[in-house]
């Protein structure tokens, strides 16, 4: 006994200005028209000129990634970039670190005061974890010992 080749279909199907022509498996041709009509419904509910600012954005965020520029870099790139707008306390950390602040040996509570002076009170215990949080991820390292370590950049800034 052999079996039978699944018969194909032909079908075609006019929705709104859409005509569309579908061959496939007899055994599929439920599967497929729902999937085609709903593809069909979908494009009705974005309007062309939504279309046309969307392929806008999208042609921005390639440029975008294709510079580099406007994103951080990978967990791997040992090039670290900060998001511009709400700045943690971590991303402050690091734009500290980027403007070579921790190339000399700075104590918790200079770097606390820093932060102040640069308009920004956030608790100690907060700028103490993103600390630990860079010597744990080397872009730190610190001397010393408990509730009296110093931090310094562990590796320069170009790599």
């Amino acid at each position: 006994m052999t079996e039978r080749p699944p018969e194909e279909v032909r079908i075609k199907l006019k929705h709104g200005d859409w005509e569309v022509e579908i061959t496939c498996a007899e055994s599929k041709i439920k599967q497929v028209v729902e999937n085609v009509l709903t593809s069909l419904d979908m494009s009705k509910l974005v309007s062309p000129i939504i279309q046309s600012e969307l392929e806008s954005l999208k042609r921005e965020i390639d440029a975008l990634k294709s510079t580099g520029t406007g994103s951080r870099m990978s967990k791997d790139s040992d090039d670290k970039r900060i998001v511009k707008g709400g700045m943690t306390c971590r991303g402050l950390l690091d734009a500290l670190w980027q403007e070579g602040y921790f190339a000399n040996e700075r104590a918790l509570g200079e770097v606390h005061e820093e932060l102040g002076r640069r308009g920004y009170n956030y608790d100690r215990t907060a700028v103490s974890h993103s600390l630990a949080d860079m010597v744990r991820e080397n872009i730190l390292t610190r001397t010393g010992t408990m509730r009296n370590f110093r931090y310094i950049q562990k590796r320069p800034l170009g790599g």
